[in-house]
């Protein structure tokens, strides 16, 4: 009984939301809203704590001006918020500042769209210092040409979200910064912070690479299964739950695959269409890992009617931030639960959640980052100590010992390195 008086108390608790979304005929097809993208907004809501209470889908030759979806619709908007006594009104569209401002004078509540929606979200869920940052920088940037007629609203912000209403979980002031020039300075400092972690992080990789560690980074459309199969690989336990952007901070892992592969696996924030531009700048420090990586997974959940879509959502943006020329992975999750006969033969087919299909994405995790490596067991004469000093730089060296006889090495070599060393070797396993 209990449980079941907290359920209805949280449940009373949820901000009530109408959602809006606008068609038009000069829109593209990404910037068009749809009941796809709509269905979308609504489970983002969720996430950020919400509840919608109604769906708009407007349909016009352009946007107006003023009121984006001409200011008739908006008063008829505004009695639908009165009538289901809602709170907020979240557009799927992107709105201009003062698209904003005008649509909460005429709906008398909370306007909010799908940019500002995703980095509620990211305030209220990163968890690291450095997604703090990032973050943090990004709700400036999105803030900064709002700032004109919207604090009466961002009454007070709290650092990490707390009570406060969805769209208002701000950077965390601890007073309504007015002065432009001020909130500049800020993101100054925040991007000059952001700019050390990028630095840190090529350390962390120069040092990888003198180990020759290859780097696979999993990537995919949001809810796709990523934490869930890093979990299932490494043995780690990140939570993974049932919902949008519910990693935003990257974890990252050793993985053993065989005795002469093992590569550093990293698990990205997960994207999706119409991804702030200002939020994929600000997290750069973290997505620039793809662009360094040996090897992608794309993840697609193959359940979701819409995987298609949202497959292409992710190679758009894994092309811009990586490039085309790392090697890429098609690993099409949730198979268990979906009829997937037509992608046998065009994929990797597997279940993140059931572990089907997992020996067979590691064998062609160690076919593509391990194919030019090899362990060896050298016996150096002493008079080769010039060999240890190139292993200790271009390989991995696993034991090495000094004996009355000369220099015993186990190390996992790159096929360029193995022609040095060939003359010294006792044993060698192609990996």
């Amino acid at each position: 009984m209990t449980d079941k008086i907290k359920t209805l108390r949280e449940a009373e608790e949820k901000e009530r939301a109408v959602l809006v979304g606008l068609s038009c005929r000069i829109f593209s097809e990404e910037e068009n809203s749809s009941e796809e993208s709509l269905s979308e907004l609504a489970a983002l809501l969720d996430t950020a704590g919400g509840e919608v209470v109604a769906t708009v889908l407007q349909n016009r030759g352009e946007p107006d001006v003023r009121s984006y979806i001409g200011e008739g619709k908006a008063r008829e908007i505004a009695e639908l918020v009165k009538a289901n006594d809602a709170v907020l009104v979240v557009f799927d569209n992107e709105l201009s500042p003062s698209q904003e401002r005008s649509l909460e004078e005429i709906m008398d509540c909370r306007v909010l769209d799908r940019s500002g929606l995703i980095l509620d979200i990211f305030a209220g869920r990163a968890r690291t210092a450095e997604g703090k940052l990032q973050v943090e920088l990004a709700q400036y940037k999105y803030l900064l040409p709002r700032l004109t007629g919207m604090w009466g609203h961002l009454v007070r912000q709290t650092a990490s979200g707390g009570k406060s209403p969805i769209g208002t979980r701000g950077p965390g002031e601890t007073q309504l910064e007015t002065d432009r020039r001020h909130v500049r300075i800020h993101m100054q400092k925040l991007e000059k912070q952001l700019e050390d972690v990028r630095r840190t992080r090529e350390l962390q990789r120069k040092r990888r690479r003198k180990n020759e560690i290859p780097v696979v980074a999993i990537v995919g459309y949001t809810n796709a299964g990523k934490s869930t199969l890093l979990n299932r690989l490494t043995g780690s336990n990140i939570e993974a739950n049932n919902r949008l952007f519910d990693t935003l901070d990257t974890s990252t892992r050793y993985l053993r695959i065989s005795d002469g592969c093992e590569v550093v696996i990293s698990d990205t924030v997960g994207f999706i269409r119409r991804l702030p531009t200002h939020l994929i700048e600000a997290f750069k420090a973290t997505l620039e890992e793809l662009e360094y990586a040996d090897l992608i997974l794309h993840v697609i959940d193959v359940s979701n009617p819409d995987w298609i879509a949202q497959a292409k959502v992710t190679e758009k943006l894994i092309d811009e931030l990586a490039g085309e020329n790392v090697p890429r992975l098609e690993v099409f999750n949730k198979a268990d639960v979906c009829p997937v006969e037509e992608l046998l033969g065009k994929g990797l087919l597997i279940s993140a959640r059931t572990g089907e299909g997992i020996d067979e994405l590691l064998a062609a995790i160690e076919k593509e980052v391990g194919r030019s490596t090899m362990r060896v067991r050298l016996h150096l004469p002493f008079k080769r100590g010039d060999l240890v000093e190139i292993l200790r730089r271009e390989a991995r060296i696993e034991k090495l010992d000094y004996t009355p006889e000369g220099i015993e090495i186990e190390a996992v070599v790159k096929e360029s390195l193995y022609g040095k060393v060939k003359d010294y070797v006792v044993t060698n396993d192609a990996l």
